[in-house]
């Protein structure tokens, strides 16, 4: 019986497909350190997004893999951290204190439970580990407070900068937290950016791994301000399947494409219909739409969600669904397409900008 070998272990995890990155664990550049000690391995891994429900799992496909290639190992323990780091955002800016990555949930067309699907999936990334934050940038129809089951105002301890509101551990920020619920917001384009910029900018955000930002629909002033003000690390467009919308998503993909924030993947909401009396999934708004517009632009489909009426029953009263029912295969649904969102942003590139000194240059 030999020496195991590094270059051994590192075969064997060669063959363990990491599903959210869809690549293999060395691959995936996740192993960090492998120490043998006679007959016993210790494997450590780094991942870059939080996945902390599929620990287990991903432990035990690992041990079961190394014991499998290399039966002379008679104990494999598997150590797993997550690491969250700031992703690379538009030239010229810098990403916000306190906020590693911003996230833009965007749609071409409204009424496709973009705010729903938001909400659902900052508060499963906070479910799966992470510090999460999520701003309402619809300034004229700020659904988030409603949404989160949040009453009152925000305070201010100096006067100038708010101090976000807090729900299902989640800091939050809206212009509806500010107004009366059925105040309409009657404002020309300059007021509304730079209200956006106020939320954002003067919100006292506390070590956020990821903020999530609720876009109105369409490719307007706030969506102009949030590509030319704001660092966005990345954004993912909601879709339904039906082709009118798909028409109105695609304007959105290309929008942030011209400038310059990459698109982390395709969100196809109502793609099915489950009726809640007998269970029966049925395509109603048409097959396929998301995944044809990922396809056609190489960008992932994170998800495909379905319309059910629990999902607008839970939303209304103020619990979503990741809340209301964790264990139900909707909140499954949402939690794996948020992994899978926040590993399609562990892949872009880093923000290295906080690890430059500071150079200032004084005249004596």
């Amino acid at each position: 019986m030999g020496n195991i070998t590094e270059e051994q272990v590192k075969a064997a995890l060669a063959t363990c497909i990491e599903p959210h990155l869809q690549c293999d664990l060395i691959s995936a550049k996740t192993v960090k350190e492998i120490l043998i000690s006679r007959n016993q391995v210790t494997i450590k891994l780094v991942f870059g997004f939080p996945a902390r429900s599929v620990h287990a799992d991903q432990m035990s496909l690992i041990q079961a893999a190394v014991q499998q290639a290399l039966p002379a190992v008679s104990r494999c323990t598997v150590e797993i951290q997550t690491r969250i780091v700031a992703h690379a955002v538009q030239t010229g800016l810098q990403p916000l204190p306190q906020v590693k990555n911003v996230i833009a949930i965007a749609s071409g067309k409204g009424g496709v439970g973009k705010s729903t699907t938001a909400v659902n999936l900052a508060l499963a990334l906070a479910a799966e580990g992470a510090q999460v934050g999520i701003l309402d940038a619809d300034i004229y129809g700020p659904s988030q407070p409603r949404l989160l089951g949040i009453t009152g105002r925000p305070e201010s301890e100096d006067g100038k900068r708010l101090e976000p509101m807090r729900s299902y551990h989640l800091q939050a920020m809206s212009i509806g937290f500010l107004v009366e619920e059925d105040t309409p917001m009657i404002w020309r384009g300059p007021m509304v950016t730079q209200m956006l910029n106020q939320l954002v900018h003067e919100t006292n955000w506390c070590g956020l791994d990821y903020l999530i930002t609720d876009l109105p629909p369409g490719t307007g002033d706030t969506q102009l301000t949030l590509a030319q003000k704001v660092p966005v690390a990345g954004a993912v467009i909601v879709t339904t399947p039906q082709d009118i919308a798909l028409l109105d998503a695609r304007k959105g993909l290309r929008m942030f494409e011209k400038v310059q924030v990459p698109v982390l993947g395709i969100i196809e909401n109502m793609s099915t219909h489950i009726c809640s009396q007998c269970q029966h999934e049925e395509p109603i708004f048409g097959s396929g739409g998301g995944g044809r517009i990922a396809a056609q632009y190489g960008v992932p489909l994170l998800g495909a969600l379905p319309l059910q009426l629990s999902i607008r029953e839970q939303a209304d009263d103020g619990k979503p669904t990741v809340v209301a029912a964790p264990e139900s295969p909707i909140a499954q649904t949402y939690r794996q397409t948020a992994r899978r969102l926040a590993a399609a942003l562990s892949l872009q590139k880093r923000d290295y900008a906080a690890k430059f000194p500071k150079i200032a240059v004084q005249n004596n």
